[in-house]
């Protein structure tokens, strides 16, 4: 079919207001939150409805379209980035939040909700959906989904895929299925939720979901705890954990972010010291006191020359804010920023920055260490320029390092950004091939003609 008239039976689909096709407008739509890669779609379509995204995709399948899902394009892998071209179907008009059980304590919304909206909405009712990555303000349900998102709380309350009950997703023939329910206990058969959760849109796409939500802690108590080296930080989160405290965040910040965070926010955040952890205790008011306790005296004993408790919510808030800058003051601080994803065994935290760093002080290179100290997933963020070739070579081999010895360390490639396009190559060097193999014949099951983000997660870009 033809370019002009494939475009004019979108346009009879969505509407010709929901496609776009200038130069432009499909510029927007060609990177993701880093712009390391750019791919420019062909057409760019905003479905507003289930039946919308099951015509699209029956078009597009009849006609071997690739069609690349996306929702706020807040992802820092390349999950998102339309490497084949095609469709970039984007569905953030699909943004209802279609109902709130707090009885049930589950929430019914579509796939285009942003995370901030469905929090605030919550809260209304005394609730909150737990996962909580850094790009809440952007960050949509069904991308949070695609990706299993994480976020600082994972330590306590774990990720994306623990809350979501019930899914409903079209596949690229343009047929709709609904998986799992709206109950939290569910053995019907395979589990084909978490299998859709986590798959980066290369299987179906998700327009509902069934989440499932916790009552707000009553109480919350923020303490930051000062370091004047990296290990002494690293076994003191291990030690807190020892003592059967779990905290709902420990965060690190080596003193180039907080210097950074410094910079363009002016919180005044202390800058002598090498490292800085975060901590966030919630729960019933009397258990968070004495949670917080056993932190600060933990801290303490471990070595920390500081410790500061927030004096009140408004204060904690800043602290969090100031953490919420964090990747912003990264990404700002050079033209490129390779920001690397992956999660290591706790113990070996310390040693594994003490890898990094010295990876790239041997290649001459400026990086960063900002992570969720408390599950050991960390993000080393090296700075180069994409425009210098040279500069740019150098530092993705760096990159390759700091990914290869995070395996050796007994760690994982990614800890909550996924594969997309930024780990293809580590898939085969570090995963057993009959895992691929299967991947490769479930991803086969669902999208035999390969419509569905094509060019993702494996290596050779094949599905």
């Amino acid at each position: 079919m033809a370019y002009e008239q494939f475009a004019s039976h979108l346009a009879g689909i969505v509407g010709k207001a929901n496609l776009l096709l200038s130069e432009e407008d499909r510029n927007v739509y060609s990177y993701d939150g880093t712009s390391t890669w750019v791919h420019r779609p062909d057409l760019v379509v905003f479905p507003a409805s289930t039946e919308h995204v099951e015509a699209v995709l029956k078009l597009a399948n009849e006609n071997r379209i690739p069609v690349t899902p996306r929702g706020g394009g807040t992802n820092v892998s390349g999950g998102s980035v339309p490497v084949r071209g095609g469709i970039a179907l984007v569905m953030t008009k699909m943004n209802k939040i279609l109902s709130i059980d707090g009885a049930n304590l589950s929430a019914r919304v579509q796939a285009g909700v942003v995370l901030m909206d469905l929090q605030a909405a919550l809260a209304q009712e005394r609730l909150f959906f737990p996962p909580d990555p850094q790009s809440f303000l952007g960050a949509t349900l069904g991308g949070m989904i695609a990706e299993n998102a994480g976020g600082p709380v994972c330590l306590k309350y774990g990720v994306t895929k623990q809350y979501v009950l019930g899914l409903k997703a079209v596949l690229p023939t343009g047929r709709t299925v609904e998986f799992g329910g709206s109950t939290v206990k569910n053995v019907v058969g395979y589990d084909l939720v978490s299998l859709i959760t986590g798959s980066e849109g290369t299987l179906a796409v998700v327009t509902e979901a069934v989440l499932r939500l916790l009552p707000l802690p009553p109480a919350r108590k923020t303490i930051v705890a000062l370091f004047d080296d990296l290990p002494s930080s690293g076994a003191t989160v291990g030690r807190i954990l020892d003592a059967g405290t779990i905290p709902a965040k420990i965060e690190l910040l080596d003193n180039w972010v907080v210097r950074s965070i410094n910079r363009i926010t002016g919180m005044g955040l202390p800058e002598d010291a090498a490292a800085m952890l975060m901590f966030e205790c919630d729960g019933k008011e009397e258990v968070v006191e004495q949670d917080s306790q056993r932190v600060i005296e933990v801290c303490r004993r471990g070595g920390a020359s500081q410790v500061l408790v927030a004096r009140d919510q408004a204060q904690a808030q800043a602290y969090w804010k100031a953490r919420s800058a964090g990747f912003a003051a990264v990404f700002g601080a050079a033209p490129t920023v390779l920001a690397e994803d992956v999660t290591v065994p706790r113990t070996r935290m310390a040693e594994f920055i003490e890898r990094v760093v010295a990876i790239c002080r041997k290649a001459d290179l400026e990086v960063t260490v900002i992570g969720h100290a408390g599950d050991g997933n960390l993000h080393p963020s090296v700075m180069t320029d994409a425009r210098d070739p040279a500069h740019f070579e150098k530092a993705q081999k760096a990159v390759d390092e700091i990914i290869q010895a995070a395996v050796e360390f007994g760690g994982v490639l990614s800890g909550e950004h996924g594969i997309g396009l930024e780990k293809q190559k580590f898939m085969r060097r570090t995963q057993d091939p009959m895992f691929i193999d299967l991947m490769r014949k479930i991803k086969g099951i669902f999208d035999p003609k390969g419509i569905l983000n094509p060019g993702k997660i494996w290596e050779d870009g094949s599905d």
